[in-house]
């Protein structure tokens, strides 16, 4: 008799697992608003605490750090408690952090929230793609993923517009007093309809886990089960062995060296690309309004690039797929090395660049929820994550640095063309095993 898992992974999506993939990808919208909200505010609040370059930047890092931590510390709760509560608790802590931020007297208190709103939207990125991962079919579950970045896209976006209009309103507290409202309507959705995880509950052997296992079988139109004995649930681990020191034993120590890898070149290059374009294509000689236009076209391909990269997994190998993407993003970096002479050149490469970047990222997040088994997914995708936090952090200092040094926009851009090209090498060097694993979410990686 077939496990809920190995129904789920080889039958259609049904409408209940499109709606929980919607629900991650409204976390990743509040997700998106939430962690450019102070670059959206950065003018009014610099008008209105006189701040200094170093203390802006210092604010734009708080929530970045933040979320670093939540990743790290927070995220590992998820294989010890559940999805669904981790990420209400996590909601719980942005919408406050949120709300106390509108109140703050200066940038100190401010910047402090930040970094408390952060640890909880860390822990709500990395449980919103493995409940993705989780809900999806094995043929789908590249594109479930995927729109979750299309979802971080949506709300940079739009939140962008909106701030606009309520800073005219209602100043920068306004702003931050929409971005607790919306996550506090996040709370509410996600309280009433988020499930937990399937591959949780087979794991968790609480006392009502089968009984939960068939009210989701039911909603999902799958057939019920008698017991919760999965062939493909892995051996116990001890319990004094924590979620991070597994993912470096032995079994898993190459995948989480070329995961941390790719996650941190890749994201490297990524800020690098949404920090500096603006300014860099001005420098290049385009005009202010020509440059912020360069940047939203390249967050309007990214949109595109999700999607884009996760209907191709769902007909061709995750690894050939992302690999390809990468090196496509380093050749079109070498491109716009000379683009911005010319306008129309310039957009053109901006939107593919933005489609295959942002796809690079949503590619990533497929490969960290397949290749590690259900108890410690939500840890490696934290780590995961993490790793890529500290090069989002370091590209911008790198890459001031250099401006200083007088470096040109040519050759800035040659430069961060190999960090996707160094991404490229280390995801083609994850192994294919031998005979298929029974996880299917672990074989939609390694074919």
């Amino acid at each position: 008799m077939q496990t809920l898992r190995q129904q789920m992974d080889t039958g259609t999506m049904s409408r209940y697992q499109w709606g929980t993939v919607a629900l991650c990808v409204l976390m990743q919208i509040v997700d998106g608003f939430d962690i450019l909200i102070v670059a959206y505010t950065a003018t009014s609040l610099t008008n209105e605490w006189n701040l200094s370059g170093g203390e802006l930047g210092l604010l734009l890092s708080a929530g970045l750090f933040g979320m670093a931590a939540g990743t790290l510390f927070i995220s590992p709760y998820a294989d010890k408690f559940g999805r669904r509560p981790l990420v209400l608790a996590c909601l719980v802590i942005s919408s406050l952090g949120m709300v106390f931020s509108a109140m703050a007297d200066g940038p100190l208190m401010l910047g402090i929230l930040r970094v408390i709103t952060g640890l909880g939207m860390g822990g709500v990125i990395v449980s919103g793609n493995v409940i993705a991962s989780e809900f999806a079919s094995a043929r789908w579950r590249g594109l479930a993923v995927s729109l979750n970045t299309t979802g971080y896209a949506l709300g940079a976006v739009v939140g962008g517009i909106v701030a606009i209009w309520l800073q005219a309103q209602f100043s920068w507290r306004g702003v931050f007093l929409f971005g607790a409202g919306i996550t506090v309507v996040a709370f509410f959705v996600l309280l009433v309809r988020m499930p937990e995880s399937v591959d949780f509950l087979y794991l968790s052997k609480s006392p009502r886990a089968l009984e939960r296992v068939n009210a989701l079988a039911g909603k999902m139109g799958k057939a019920e089960v008698t017991e919760l004995t999965s062939p493909a649930a892995a051996p116990a681990p001890a319990k004094t062995e924590s979620s991070i020191v597994r993912l470096f034993a032995r079994n898993h120590r190459r995948s989480t060296i070329i995961v941390c890898c790719g996650f941190f070149l890749n994201m490297f290059g990524y800020y690098f690309v949404q920090s500096w374009t603006p300014r860099l294509l001005v420098s290049a000689g385009l005009t202010e309004s020509q440059g912020n236009i360069g940047g939203t076209l390249l967050n309007l391909g990214g949109m595109a690039g999700s999607v884009f990269i996760g209907l191709l997994v769902a007909r061709l190998p995750l690894k050939v797929v992302l690999t390809s993407f990468l090196t496509i993003s380093g050749a079109l970096l070498c491109v716009y090395a000379s683009a911005p002479s010319s306008l129309l050149v310039a957009f053109i490469v901006a939107v593919l660049i933005g489609l295959f970047v942002n796809g690079c990222m949503a590619g990533l997040f497929t490969l960290v929820t397949g290749v590690y088994e259900p108890g410690v997914r939500a840890t490696a995708v934290g780590l995961g994550i993490t790793v890529g936090r500290i090069g989002a952090i370091v590209a911008p200092i790198v890459v001031g640095t250099l401006v200083d040094l007088n470096w040109t926009t040519s050759a800035l851009y040659l430069l961060m063309s190999v960090a996707f090209f160094a991404a490229a090498v280390a995801v083609s060097r994850i192994k294919r095993k031998t005979a298929p694993t029974t996880d299917p979410v672990q074989d939609l990686v390694r074919n």
